[in-house]
């Protein structure tokens, strides 16, 4: 009988492409990896693996066994949600993938709800961006992610992957509240010449910080580069830089700041995915109502003004 351990170092391989990052997100040494992927050969009596240059290839009949595979992990997973139906408490740990703003407002306050309603489950949380979260669920490293698609941006949903929108976060132009770059502007336009504290040159969210700028006619002059939005508000308040805070920062974090409303009502969409299996889990189910009822309930200051086109 074909081992499922093996299997899945085999399913891995076909998703991450590299013998040295298997072993990476599998915690296995690279000669370790290969050692089972021979043991897998010989279980099949087919051949798994060819050589292309310093890199191997899956052959069709290891493609075939990533299919039966994949069955096979969500059947798993599926038997495993059917499971925790049956036991009288949510309980367990659910590994959780997340960006800087969602831990900033909304999974504290998730927090404290499961802690009251299901004290049985322990939730760890590991900071990610939306890419590296994604890659980290398909490698079964994490059991939920939680991401961010901005306008214009639509976010892939990956084959495999249950995704369920969490909430609509207003996107905002921030501005000191006192000083030279305190004027309140008419449109972007104004603010060409203004230095700005953005987010990193990779990120979804500086992609759509840069096209909106591109829409008004202008380059933003980044003079802050940072993923950190309460940087980015500490700036701002300071008087030092411009930004786009989105709303979820918290009122806490925005004091002595103006906000302003974009055109177009900009808003990011918020949501979780899990792996399609893992979706009726019931750890699963219990965090994602708790996420819907802090996301309700985080406060959030109104805009000043209103751009124009």
């Amino acid at each position: 009988m074909l081992n499922l351990s093996r299997l899945r170092i085999l399913h891995e391989l076909n998703r991450s492409g590299t013998l040295a990052e298997v072993a990476r997100v599998l915690s296995y040494t690279p000669s370790a990896i290969s050692q089972q992927l021979s043991l897998l050969e010989r279980e099949a009596g087919v051949q798994l693996l060819e050589k292309v240059g310093r890199r191997v290839r899956l052959t069709d009949e290891a493609l075939t066994l990533v299919k039966h595979t994949e069955v096979i992990l969500e059947q798993l997973e599926l038997a495993e949600a059917e499971l925790s139906a049956a036991l009288p408490d949510v309980r367990g740990v659910l590994r959780v993938a997340s960006f800087q703003t969602v831990l900033l407002s909304i999974l504290p306050v998730a927090l404290t709800l499961l802690s009251q309603t299901h004290p049985m489950l322990e939730v760890e949380i590991t900071q990610r961006e939306v890419g590296s979260a994604y890659e980290g669920l398909l490698a079964h490293d994490f059991d939920l992610i939680l991401g961010e698609e901005y306008p214009g941006l639509p976010e892939p949903v990956r084959p495999g992957v249950d995704r369920v929108d969490l909430v609509r976060d207003g996107l905002r132009l921030a501005l000191p509240g006192e000083g030279l770059l305190a004027a309140r502007p008419q449109s972007l336009a104004d603010l060409a010449d203004a230095p700005w504290a953005l987010d990193p040159s990779y990120s979804p969210a500086r992609t759509w910080a840069d096209l909106l700028c591109r829409q008004a006619g202008f380059e933003p002059r980044v003079r802050f580069e940072s993923p950190d939005p309460v940087l980015h508000a500490h700036l701002v308040r300071m008087g030092h830089a411009v930004a786009f805070i989105p709303s979820l920062v918290g009122a806490e974090h925005l004091g002595g700041t103006q906000l302003v409303a974009l055109p177009g009502d900009q808003q990011r969409v918020l949501f979780t995915a899990v792996r399609k299996g893992r979706s009726k889990h019931r750890a699963v189910q219990a965090f994602r109502e708790a996420l819907g009822q802090a996301a309700l309930a985080n406060p959030v200051l109104p805009p000043v003004l209103q751009l124009r086109d």
